[in-house]
């Protein structure tokens, strides 16, 4: 019998993404290791044919060509089984209008997970929420297959997508530039340089004249960063 210890078990940031094999609307993937190379984000909701995940799907769908220029895979997940999706779905394209958004066409997979194999794999089963469905899980991973972020909303809360847009450009840029990013930094916000690692190091860096770089202590440097430059991540 599965503890309530091994129902939660969740990958952490940094960790390789579990592996798993499923039946989608699109088709059967392997994953992650269908998607190398790229970024993705798998996220799970609670269950099909009820409104808040439907404004979630609406509005990923909604978005999809703005992830796809940032390389960015969505591929969505609930415990329900293949022919609901595809009716959900369907439904959802011929019927719901929401904020401007209508005839929605979801064209990124949803994974089948009548047996919560993948969404215990992931700790989307919190049992003192509901044993039954998954919770609102979100998993950023990089092209190698990393986890590089995890979010948990509660069953009853839709996600914030500009949000979750945010924090994959944020990514790739922290990657990209090797720099930092302070609190609710946007492109074209100054970035922060990596604290240096000695006493001497640190001293240079703030007697330094580049006239893009701000120092207001040892440990607090910006730079500049100009927006043009996240932005050219894109076509890479």
């Amino acid at each position: 019998m599965e503890t309530q210890d091994q129902v939660n078990v969740m990958p952490r940031i940094g960790d390789k993404a579990p592996s798993f094999t499923a039946k989608t609307t699109q088709g059967d993937i392997n994953f992650p290791e269908d998607y190398k190379g790229k970024w993705v984000i798998l996220f799970s909701h609670p269950a099909d044919f009820t409104p808040v995940c439907t404004s979630e799907f609406m509005t990923f769908a909604s978005m999809q060509k703005e992830f796809d220029e940032l390389n960015t895979q969505l591929v969505g997940l609930s415990v329900d089984g293949l022919y609901s999706h595809i009716a959900w779905l369907r439904t959802i394209k011929e019927k719901i209008e929401y904020k401007g958004m209508k005839n929605v066409e979801v064209t990124f997979p949803l994974i089948e997970d009548i047996t919560m194999n993948v969404a215990k794999k992931y700790g989307m089963i919190q049992p003192n929420e509901n044993t039954t469905q998954a919770v609102r899980a979100v998993f950023v991973i990089d092209p190698k297959g990393v986890v590089r972020t995890v979010l948990y909303y509660p069953i009853a809360m839709g996600r914030n997508f500009d949000e979750l847009k945010r924090i994959v450009v944020g990514l790739q840029t922290s990657d990209a530039y090797g720099v930092a990013l302070p609190a609710d930094w946007r492109p074209g916000d100054d970035v922060i340089v990596p604290t240096a690692g000695s006493c001497g190091v640190a001293q240079e860096r703030m007697e330094s004249t580049d006239e893009d770089q701000t120092c207001y202590d040892w440990f607090f440097c910006t730079r500049k960063l100009a927006k043009e430059k996240v932005e050219a991540l894109k076509v890479k």
